[in-house]
């Protein structure tokens, strides 16, 4: 209970003055209340000032004896302490609202005591210098050194004048320095604890921001990339779905009167190019939902692209391929690559071109090459190069370290890529 043992009887001072009084229940309970609120100290660092401030004072003007206000000290610290962490203006007013309170609290101490000013000279100033440590030690920059040096040179200079008035010898000077020195050595340590444990804090704090911050960008990019992706794998299915339905579709308009059987046909291939996009875009929907990425099932034998290449001549689609090379399975981001840009670019030959197209189908040892050609497109009817079709593929070319092109010419319209089995190094 520090606010008790600052609290004697009269006899404790040995010093003439006013009558002072013994312990009774009042000066007990007044001791118990300048120390108990040392308990809030940590929650409510403000209000423990005050109820020690209040009882302290309270015991010195009712007579008793106060021989050190040591609750008060250790309540002032804390709140100190408490806003040391907080803007500047937040954390000076609490300290020099208790050095208001506390200097004069102990000057009157001295007085109630019958003590002259030279007497409590050293405690004023000592305790001022206690306050001092509190407002500085916690500052940033250089100057709160020469601040820490212009104090030690105000006290140490008075409090030895104070002794030396008093006629002290040695033996009480020695100790009261040393003792202060102890007082002032130790607040500036805790005040320069804070300050170090303030700027920690605010590193931390900078380096979770940053990292919340490229943890940000990570997803946005993430959602980017995975917007592009589903753009691109709908582009593909449903653009070819599309496309074989319009022909066909039209089709199945002109010769439902003079060739109904294959006005049937062609209603069938439009009921089978509807189904198997169902399940395409269901997989596609699927595979998001269960947030596996977009992972379609890759048709890793070469036999699959001859089974595109049937699937569009039974659309209407004249082709002349050549398929040569290795009959291995492909890798499956490779295979699948090479089947949607040769789907695509097949669609658009059917779109734009006037019905046949040239397909080179390479399957090498080390890369699969895809070469289409329409010989007698249209110029007008040539797809834009920014054209979102061009850009899904071309984005699967690269991204796994491949190549594509496509352009214009004087004959017709050439596609070709180039996609490494393994990625090539940059």
């Amino acid at each position: 209970m520090l606010g008790i043992g600052g609290w004697g009887s009269s006899g404790s001072t040995g010093s003439p003055g006013p009558a002072v009084h013994g312990l009774d229940l009042l000066g007990a309970a007044l001791a118990l209340a300048s120390a108990l609120p040392l308990l809030l100290r940590r929650s409510a660092p403000l209000a423990a000032y005050v109820l020690t401030s209040a009882a302290s004072v309270a015991l010195v003007e009712l007579g008793y004896s106060l021989d050190a206000p040591i609750a008060q000290l250790v309540a002032v610290y804390t709140l100190a302490g408490t806003f040391d962490g907080e803007q500047q203006r937040r954390r000076r007013w609490p300290v020099m609202a208790a050095a208001a309170v506390f200097i004069p609290l102990t000057a009157g101490v001295y007085a109630g005591r019958g003590d002259g000013v030279r007497d409590a000279l050293p405690a004023m100033v000592g305790w001022a210098l206690v306050f001092v440590g509190l407002w500085i030690a916690g500052e940033p920059g250089r100057w709160r050194r020469w601040a820490a040096i212009l104090a030690a040179a105000v006290f140490i200079p008075g409090t030895v004048a104070s002794y030396a008035a008093r006629d002290a010898d040695a033996g009480v000077v020695v100790p009261a320095m040393a003792s202060w020195a102890l007082v002032f050595s130790g607040v500036w340590i805790a005040g320069d604890r804070a300050r170090y444990r303030r700027r920690r804090l605010a590193e931390l704090q900078e380096r979770a921001e940053r990292a919340e911050r490229d943890a940000e960008r990570d997803r946005r990019l993430a959602a980017a990339e995975e917007r592009t992706r589903i753009a691109r794998e709908l582009h593909d299915s449903a653009g070819h779905a599309i496309n074989v339905i319009l022909v066909q579709a039209g089709a199945a308009r002109l010769l439902h009167d003079r060739d109904p059987a294959r006005s049937r046909q062609a209603v069938e291939v439009i009921e089978d190019v509807a189904r198997a996009t169902l399940t395409e875009i269901g997989h596609l929907v699927l595979a998001l939902r269960e947030d596996q990425g977009i992972q379609p099932p890759a048709p890793v034998e070469p036999a699959a692209f001859e089974e595109l290449l049937e699937r569009h001549r039974d659309n209407g689609l004249t082709i002349a391929a050549d398929v040569h090379g290795s009959r291995e399975a492909l890798p499956g981001s490779v295979a699948w690559a090479a089947y949607r840009i040769l789907q695509e670019a097949l669609t658009n030959a059917a779109r734009h071109g006037p019905g046949n197209a040239e397909v080179v189908l390479a399957f090498g040892t080390e890369a699969v090459e895809v070469t289409v050609t329409n010989p007698a497109l249209a110029p007008a009817a040539a797809p834009a190069s920014g054209g979102h079709g061009i850009i899904g593929m071309r984005e699967r070319a690269l991204l796994l370290g491949g190549t594509l092109h496509a352009q214009a010419t004087g004959a017709g319209f050439r596609l070709h890529a180039r996609l490494p089995k393994r990625r090539e190094a940059a």
